[in-house]
């Protein structure tokens, strides 16, 4: 029975203090909504997808064999992709995003077989580089933060995803590592069997904050916390408010209710012995 009465007394609390924490509520959520927005450096990512796979497999016997190779192969490629030796490099082309045109040629001699000297045939030419993209100075360590990799169970596709501050930034990144992953492969392993499934594109859809799931955790805090405001409020409060707070906390017994009496202007109660003086006075007179 007192847990019933407990809970119709939390009841009343809650809906006596409704508007107040309906105003919690929204006040949280605005701003959760505005510290998403506003506060909070937006991330979007990039994924691009390599495949493993055997590429001068002609014998149909071996192909099952093979498959399990490059499928337990990936669980090692993954952690190759994040590996210094890959990153420093990935680090060098973004820093310096260059293609080379023309390799550097050497100075060419021919002995003059009169003199016996070496007459310059050709000139030495230094190798041309031209400038591919826009450079981003980053280094080993925040790439490392940045770069995640993932594939499904039992799958030779693994995929390569970038998160940063800028969806161009994380596109030309992981088509990066993915390329330079490519190229030490081949000389670390001594095996040519990773390909390019889809190259990563830049993706403006930002994938961190999570706007809404910030709004609804800040609209539950503000719940929680006006909720817990108007409880402690409403213990701490100790001014009588009915005869139920005289009964049940101060253990006191109610003897009934005294009416509140409300005089015209210019009426007065007339007290009881001027009333027996009129009275008598009138008696005499008679």
């Amino acid at each position: 029975m007192e847990s019933t009465l407990d809970l119709q007394k939390m009841v009343g609390i809650l809906r006596k203090h409704i508007v107040f924490i309906i105003i919690a509520v929204i006040g949280f959520g605005i701003i959760a909504f505005g510290v998403s927005e506003f506060a909070m450096t937006p991330k979007y990512t990039s994924t691009t997808q390599l495949l493993v796979n055997q590429k001068d497999n002609n014998n149909p016997a071996l192909a099952a064999q093979n498959q399990q190779a490059d499928v337990q192969m990936v669980n090692t490629y993954k952690d190759i992709v994040t590996n210094q030796v890959i990153l420093q490099q990935v680090q060098k082309n973004l820093t310096h995003p260059e293609k080379l045109v023309h390799k550097a040629r050497k100075a060419v001699y021919r002995t003059n077989s009169v003199t016996g000297k070496k007459v310059l045939v050709r000139a030495a030419k230094p190798a041309v580089y031209k400038s591919t993209g826009k450079a981003y100075k980053v280094s080993v360590g925040e790439l490392q933060k940045a770069i995640s990799v993932n594939s499904q169970q039992n799958s030779q596709v693994f995929a390569i995803n970038v998160e940063t501050n800028d969806p161009n930034k994380s596109a030309v990144i992981a088509n990066e590592v993915a390329q330079v992953f490519k190229t030490k492969i081949k000389t670390m392993m001594r095996i040519n069997n990773v390909s390019t499934v889809s190259n990563a594109t830049p993706n403006f859809n930002k994938t961190s904050p999570n706007t809404k799931l910030i709004i609804v955790v800040g609209s539950m805090l503000g719940l929680l916390v006006a909720i817990g405001y108007v409880f402690i409020k409403e213990l701490t409060d100790t001014s009588v408010k009915d005869d139920e707070f005289l009964q049940d906390e101060l253990g006191l017994t109610n003897l009934g209710h005294v009416a509140s009496i409300k005089m015209d202007a210019g009426k007065h109660l007339i007290s009881p012995n001027k009333a027996q003086t009129e009275s008598r006075t009138k008696r005499v007179r008679v």
